[in-house]
């Protein structure tokens, strides 16, 4: 479990930032337990945000969501539109369309684009863009 994306959501979703977490098995065999396990496991982090079943997210198999993503002209990889490794996100505005596609390793990369995707909210305090860092758990 990432905790910038515990972070992320702890500071947006009020905003209406949503998370939504897909968990694959696709990469080094890291996610072999059931939904209900993948769930409890998620609850000793503090998860806060949606976490769906169990999908895959490139080959035949590729759940629709993720196959629509990835050929989205913000939504490509760079080397080819597989997913490479866990964690990869994408941010998708309130329309629908994707906004950028980021890395595993971009963990709080996504924070400074968050707020163009969120509803304004003049009580909130400005966004402190150096007070996220990428942590892996």
């Amino acid at each position: 479990m990432r905790q910038d994306r515990v972070d992320l959501h702890a500071r947006f979703a009020e905003r209406g930032l949503r998370i939504l977490a897909f968990p694959c098995n696709q990469f080094g065999k890291q996610e072999p337990g059931s939904n209900a396990e993948i769930k409890e496991f998620a609850a000793g982090y503090n998860v806060k945000f949606d976490m769906f079943s169990k999908i895959c997210v490139n080959g035949d198999d590729a759940h629709p969501l993720w196959k629509w993503m990835k050929v989205q002209p913000k939504g490509r990889g760079m080397l080819g539109n597989a997913i490479k490794w866990n964690f990869t996100k994408f941010l998708i505005d309130k329309n629908g369309c994707v906004v950028k596609r980021y890395g595993d390793r971009e963990g709080s990369a996504v924070l400074p684009l968050a707020p163009q995707v969120c509803s304004p909210d003049p009580s909130l305090p400005p966004v402190p863009l150096g007070a996220f860092h990428p942590a892996s758990m």
